[in-house]
């Protein structure tokens, strides 16, 4: 397999890793509306909250790095 291909390949596993990321944040996100709605558990909707602020970054994080791979592979 060629740099190039290899290259391909990490861009392809990180576009669905992106795709389980805003999976996650949407049903998280839909929860924590949920249970504020409710004004059930304050515990459970500080912990959502900080679950989806903690999926935000590692979004942010996989989307730099897909896109540090696509200008490594402009490069080859």
């Amino acid at each position: 397999m060629s740099k190039q291909e290899k290259i391909k390949e990490e861009i392809g596993a990180i576009k669905s890793y992106l795709g389980f990321v805003i999976a996650f944040i949407i049903t998280i996100g839909a929860g924590v509306i949920k249970i504020y709605l409710d004004e059930s558990s304050d515990y459970l909707l500080w912990l959502g909250i900080i679950g989806v602020l903690v999926l935000s970054v590692v979004f942010s994080f996989l989307a730099k790095l897909m896109h540090n791979k696509i200008n490594n592979l402009e490069d080859l």
